[in-house]
């Protein structure tokens, strides 16, 4: 109780200075990036940030980085992001910020998301209305977001709908962290540093394990790891794969890999930017994640491991009809993914569409697309407040 007190307060106190700071003058050439859900400069957000960087256009650019949503603040850091954000002609957010959400965007200022997942997959936001723990209507959350970018036109009704926000405001520039698969250079160095770090793992086909995480949020994140059978796993797979997981940041139950399999089953969920496990992943599994939309970009094998499709519809649903949407075979079962692996029952002919419908022509561009389309009309908006 006495917790929850402090944190009403923190919010209090970040709102009224963010009030206050708004009589001071706004900075037109002030960027401040922020997320609650990563330590450091990475995904989108680093990006976005390199592109900028390369037009010298003398931004003065803030980073407010947090691991976590419930991570402590203290009343100093509240007061100095307030300030900046509150002077600020663009805040740059990759994911959910609860702190943002109450605030009255400036005038002649813009609040953008860069939401940290390509295309649209399972319901967020007020696209849950009936859905356990949905958002209610009344609330505040996202509905202040001057623009929003997505990775293609084809997703930009459903991530208006999820914002609550009009969908004029949602722009098709692309997903910029995908850009890095059109890097050759990028991409050799990845392997070569992954080997180098891991080279037990140099001559096994990787298989990465990353799901997405059950339960309503940060707070309450989980994965049922008692659905995978590891000795089924391990006994077929084990002399030419290995298995990596990499579960969501947002779970805190962690894998417990038996002694016996620890030469087939490692736990990469520290390794914080997927994108560069993909490079070396051979078959990736994964269920309701919207990791498949990036690993299609390099038209490999996946299995999509949904034990719980009956249940996770009803509690949380899907953008499209799950059965034809996913580009690789449903398994509910070890034993099926094992026959899929050994059969190679990838339908690798549903990926190619796959990929050009949630990317559009984006790809490679992306970074520059978002930079030019978004950020860029933003610093010239030069009128009055």
């Amino acid at each position: 109780m006495y917790a929850r007190y402090i944190a009403g307060l923190k919010r209090r106190l970040f709102k009224l200075s963010y009030m206050f700071f708004c009589i001071m003058p706004m900075n037109k050439k002030k960027i401040s990036f922020a997320s609650d859900s990563r330590s450091e400069l990475n995904g989108n957000l680093l990006f976005v940030y390199n592109e900028l960087q390369s037009r010298h256009l003398n931004l003065k650019i803030n980073l407010f980085l947090n691991k976590r949503v419930d991570n402590k603040k203290s009343c100093l850091y509240l007061i100095r992001m307030a300030y900046h954000f509150a002077t600020s002609k663009i805040i740059l957010l990759d994911d959910f910020y609860p702190l943002i959400y109450p605030l009255r965007i400036r005038k002649k200022a813009d609040l953008i998301q860069v939401w940290h997942a390509a295309g649209a997959f399972k319901t967020f936001g007020y696209s849950r209305e009936g859905k356990l723990n949905n958002l209610p209507l009344r609330s505040k959350d996202h509905k202040n977001y001057t623009k929003v970018v997505v990775s293609s036109e084809c997703v930009r009704e459903k991530y208006a709908e999820g914002f609550g926000i009009a969908i004029d405001k949602v722009y098709a520039a692309g997903t910029p962290r995908s850009d890095i698969f059109f890097d050759d250079s990028y991409k050799s160095y990845i392997k070569e540093t992954f080997y180098s770090k891991y080279s037990f793992l140099r001559n096994k086909k990787i298989i990465l394990f990353a799901p997405t995480f059950r339960g309503y949020g940060q707070t309450t994140a989980y994965y049922p790891y008692e659905n995978l059978e590891l000795d089924t796993l391990y006994e077929a797979l084990h002399d030419d794969y290995v298995f990596l997981f990499k579960i969501h940041p947002f779970v805190k139950n962690k894998v417990n890999i038996p002694y016996e399999y620890s030469d087939f089953f490692f736990d990469f969920s520290d390794y914080r930017e997927i994108n560069d496990l993909l490079f070396v992943t051979d078959i990736l599994i994964t269920d309701y994640s919207s990791v498949c939309f990036e690993f299609a970009i390099l038209n490999r094998p996946m299995l999509f491991f949904a034990f719980d499709l009956e249940t996770y519809t009803k509690e949380r649903n899907f953008y499209y009809d799950y059965f034809n949407f996913i580009p690789g075979p449903l398994v509910q079962t070890s034993k099926g993914l094992v026959s899929a692996i050994k059969k190679e029952q990838f339908e690798m002919e549903k990926i190619p569409p796959f990929v050009k419908f949630f990317f559009d022509d984006n790809l490679g561009q992306s970074s520059k697309n978002v930079v030019d389309k978004v950020i860029i009309p933003s610093l010239e908006n030069k009128g009055t407040e």
